[in-house]
């Protein structure tokens, strides 16, 4: 599993350092093995682990039988050794959720709390001081059927309940927004809206090719995510979701960046850690600003980039026809 040390100067004496995972669909065994790993690599300790959704804490077979995922996939992980105390987590660990949970822990747990001993939910939205260093989160993924909705799911979940129950509602990004900023940390479960053209969306697409419609529409990543970037302009936001490693910059207009990671880890056969896995994030944002433009303009730089290439290969399409209607 890929792993981020998060390096961050917070006033303190001692610099604390932040292992950040992407889904985690119950690997905790394999997590914290990387852990282990990249600990051993770097020579320093990790203070924090966050997880960005996905997480999965299924303590037992009901748990089990309200997670939305196909039957395929449904499997108890690690989580209820954790729960039940056969294990101890190692480091202190965040974590918010995703849309593929055990909606009948998690609606427990509307505005966070202990799940196991050093195991913390974040709740559908919550923020956590750790030595001076603020972290907020949003855990499920936008859906706008139920966005203006509150939360009307109660057990027995039923597959429409156990979905929704993950939804983003409005009253949770009216709490958020209620924030002074400063955040320096956030947590989102699918990217914020428009995040594509902040990073090198040609290496993106390389990757996930299905992704070019949903950016071509504007349907990638979630608005109300991209409002409270926007407003919160957190130092760094972590995001999950879509399986894929992005970085993108965001340069606000008062100059501030905001260092975007929209990540997701690989699956559990490559769990060993290596070098080009244990990354570090500069302490403070890049001075130099002169390659950096507004929100408005690099996203309109890059959806002019990606409607010229869809020129450009209609252009090739026509003349393939042509040549072949002349043979």
């Amino acid at each position: 599993l890929l792993l981020l040390l998060l390096h961050r100067c917070c006033n303190t004496s001692k610099m604390p350092i932040i292992a950040v995972e992407g889904c985690g669909h119950g690997e905790l065994d394999g997590i914290y093995s990387a852990i282990s790993d990249a600990e051993k690599y770097s020579g320093k300790k990790v203070d924090m682990l966050l997880c960005c959704g996905d997480f999965q804490a299924v303590r037992n077979k009901a748990d089990l039988s309200t997670m939305a995922c196909p039957d395929k996939y449904k499997s108890m992980q690690s989580f209820y050794k954790y729960y039940s105390g056969e294990k101890v987590a190692p480091v202190l660990t965040v974590f918010i959720g995703g849309n593929h949970e055990a909606s009948n822990h998690l609606w427990e747990l509307p505005y966070g709390g202990w799940v196991a001993p050093n195991i913390y939910y974040l709740g559908f939205a919550g923020v956590v001081t750790f030595r001076g260093l603020r972290i907020g989160g949003l855990s499920g993924i936008f859906k706008s059927h139920d966005f203006n909705h509150g939360h009307f799911e109660r057990p027995p979940f039923d597959g429409r309940t156990m979905r929704s129950l993950y939804h983003i509602r409005e009253f949770e990004i009216f709490q958020l927004l209620l924030l002074q900023p400063h955040v320096d940390v956030f947590l989102s479960h699918d990217w914020p809206a428009g995040i594509a053209y902040h990073g090198d969306m040609q290496a993106l697409l390389r990757k996930k090719r299905f992704l070019r419609e949903e950016i071509e529409n504007g349907s990638l990543g979630s608005p109300p995510a991209r409002a409270l970037l926007n407003y919160l302009r957190p130092l760094y936001w972590f995001s999950a979701h879509m399986h894929v490693m992005f970085p993108a910059v965001v340069r606000h207009q008062s100059n501030q960046l905001v260092e975007e990671e929209t990540r997701e880890e690989r699956t559990a056969d490559t769990a060993a850690t290596t070098k080009d896995s244990v990354q570090a994030i500069p302490q403070t944002a890049a001075e130099d600003d002169s390659e950096h433009n507004d929100i408005e303009d690099n996203e309109t730089k890059a959806k002019n980039q990606i409607d010229h290439e869809g020129e450009k290969k209609e252009s090739e399409e026509k003349d393939t026809q042509q040549q072949q209607q002349q043979q």
